[in-house]
Order: C-alpha cells, then structure tokens, then sequence
C-alpha cells in the first residue's frame, strides 16, 4: 500500500492492522436506506418511505460504534465523536428519544441532541427502550420498561436517561426486551426479559436489575436477536451461544435451546444475528452463517425453497471480511478493502443496489453495494432500515 508523506493514513492502517477490533476515531459519514416509518433514516423526511440506495445523513463527525436493534425498534440513538447523543425516529408513549417526551405522536424524522452532554461513548437501542454508556464508565437506560429491561429494580417508564448502579460498565447490546452489557473487568451482565433462556441464567426469569453471566470475566462482546436467541465472544475467542434454538440458530447443529452458554467451534472475532439466523467472523477473516435461510439470508447461493435452515456454521466465501450485521432477512458485511455487501430480501430496495424489488427480489449471494472506505454496518426500523458509516 502506497505511503503519504511516509505516513500511514489512519484508515489504511486501521483497514491492515486492526480490521474493526476497535473504534474509529477520526471523520465519519452515516448512511441509511430500505424503508423507513416515523422518519428513520434521520434525513429531514416524514412518513413511509423507500430508497433503494444509500442516502447520507447530514454530518461527518457520527462515531463508527452504534448498537441499535436490528429487528424491532422503529427509531435510532448514536453518539459523535464530540461526545454528544442524538436520535430519531418512533418516540411513542415509551419515551425512547431521550427527549422527556412521550406520546403516540411523537416522531422526529432527523436527529435531535438528547440532553447537552458532550461525555457519551456510545448508544443504542432495544424493541421500544434505548441505552447509552458514557466516557466515565456510567451506564444510562430510558423507554419501555416492560420486562424490567431499563435494570432500575422497577418496571416504571423513563422518558429520559436514567443511571443504572456502577461506573465500570464498557459495552451495551440491545435484544427484545432485554440488554446485555460488559463491564471493564471483563464480566458479562443481563438485564430484562428472560424467556428461553436468553439471560443465560438456566431459567426464563426476568429480572429487573443487572445479573451476571457466569463468573468469567473475558467476555468481549455479544448480540441477542429478535427470536430470543443470544451469542457472546470472549477474549480468547471462543463464540458462546444461549436462548431459542429451534431454527439451528445457536450453532449447535441441532434445534436445541440453552438456557446458558454453549461453545460454538472455531475462533471468533465478531458475531452479530439478526431474526432467526447469525453471522460470525472467524480470526482468519472469513465469515460463516447459520439458521433460517429467509430470502436466501445464509448467503449460500441457494434461495430458501432450496435450502429452509443450515444448524452449525457454513462458510461465504472470501477471506478479508470486516463488520457483519442481519436482519430478519437480509445481511450486510463490510471488508477490509472499504467495499460493502448486501444479500437476502430486497424489500423496499433495503439491499442498496438502486434496484427496486419487482427488479430484484431477493439475491442469496453477497452482491456489491457501490463506494469505498465502508466500516460499520447495522440494522434497525424492524430490519427495514440498513445503517452503514464511510470513513472520510
């Protein structure tokens, strides 16, 4: 790779070195597209709404970590690089903005500072709830608090932060119903719904303040999907998987549920499910799938009336993947050249090919969304809205 002025630049050498183990820091842009209800994509544009290809949010400073549901929720919260949180999209009478407001009206179609903070490190969301961890290590829930998910040993609503107890906390995950969050000790932390064993507690308690995952204190990161099914990451490597398994979504080669971790074979650097299927990339690079097959989301070539479910890891192939996420549908994944792909449903356009569906329907194979310098990619508006930032 060429050198400038004998330096590398920072995303050259974050695309060699690190490959998305760590936060970029320096400019980014935010893209959205798919089909957006309660002005989710964030672009100043109400009501329902479809884009086949990518479309910029205003701004270049969006940091490249965000959480956001990517099966349910109908609204999105992330933080810049100056610290501050922003979201839009569906606020409802759970008060999930942030913004002290609740509602059935309440929609903002682009983003609107949440308090005048300027320390927050990232966000996200879950089904009808949001979270937050700021730069000292506090923890912030607000919305739905159905199942207990806002870990304030209550299930009253909040329409505006709220600190759950602790100044260690690292990084939160949004589900269901449900948040799994790290703390910088390395310990692993559930908070809400339990159906299914999703709180890997070997019961389908809820509970409504945070209970540790084990005893393990090398947990990395997780991911828990809208059908109750949950993997998490440890140092070392190993992929661990809990919750629903009747899809063969828990990697298990079976559709058995667990209601605590079970290890997945191989070693892992990032997982992400989504729906009734997950996607996991190995240290080499490469990336594996597994679970439902919708609309030929397992990116195996094969539509789903061709194959219906894969239960343990099938390789896509390539070798210098990046960042993953998947819908109920559809998947997306980043490389470390800076390209994008997409496959599974294109409904609404949400595969970003500038192809309406009666063009294309579906593509079970991953297929090239247009540009470069891509990094982060996610989901939310209930797997409709495809969210991606460019390094600029």
């Amino acid at each position: 790779m060429a050198l400038k002025n004998n330096t590398w630049k920072l995303n050259q050498w974050y695309d060699q070195n690190v490959a998305g183990n760590i936060s970029y820091s320096g400019t980014s842009e935010f893209w959205t597209w798919g089909f957006q209800e309660s002005g989710g994509f964030g672009i100043n544009i109400g009501g329902n709404l479809a884009r086949s290809s990518p479309v910029q949010l205003p701004g270049t400073t969006w940091t490249t970590e965000f959480y956001n549901d990517q099966d349910t929720s109908f609204h999105a919260v992330m933080s810049k690089t100056d610290g501050t949180l922003w979201s839009w999209g569906k606020g409802s009478d759970w008060g999930q903005l942030g913004l002290n407001q609740r509602g059935p009206g309440i929609r903002y179609s682009s983003p609107v500072q949440i308090g005048s903070g300027t320390d927050w490190k990232l966000g996200g969301t879950t089904r009808e709830g949001s979270f937050a961890i700021k730069t000292d290590g506090t923890f912030y829930t607000w919305g739905s608090n159905q199942q207990g998910e806002l870990g304030q040993s209550n299930r009253d609503v909040r329409s505006s932060p709220v600190q759950i107890p602790g100044t260690t906390w690292n990084k939160a995950f949004g589900g269901y119903n449900n948040i799994l969050a790290t703390k910088t000790d390395g310990t692993l932390w559930a908070i809400g719904e339990g159906a299914y064993g999703v709180l890997a507690q070997n019961n389908t308690t809820d509970y409504s303040s945070p209970v540790q995952i084990g005893s393990d204190t090398t947990w990395s990161s997780a991911s828990i999907n809208q059908a109750r099914g949950v993997g998490a990451i440890k140092t070392d490597g190993t992929l661990w998987m809990w919750g629903l398994g009747t899809t063969g979504s828990l990697g298990q080669n079976s559709t058995v549920s667990y209601s605590s971790p079970v290890q997945v074979t191989g070693s892992w650097s990032y997982y992400e499910c989504g729906g009734d299927g997950a996607l996991g990339r190995k240290t080499d690079g490469t990336l594996w799938t597994w679970g439902e097959n919708s609309s030929g989301r397992l990116g195996q070539n094969q539509a789903e009336a061709q194959i219906d479910r894969i239960s343990s890891p099938t390789q896509i192939p390539g070798t210098n993947w990046n960042r993953i996420s998947s819908s109920d549908t559809t998947a997306l994944a980043s490389k470390t050249d800076g390209t994008l792909w997409a496959w599974g449903s294109n409904g609404q356009g949400k595969l970003g090919l500038n192809q309406a569906p009666a063009q294309l329907a579906a593509a079970s194979s991953p297929t090239q969304i247009p540009g470069t310098s891509w990094v982060t990619v996610g989901y939310t508006g209930q797997g409709n809205i495809a969210m991606a930032t460019k390094n600029v």
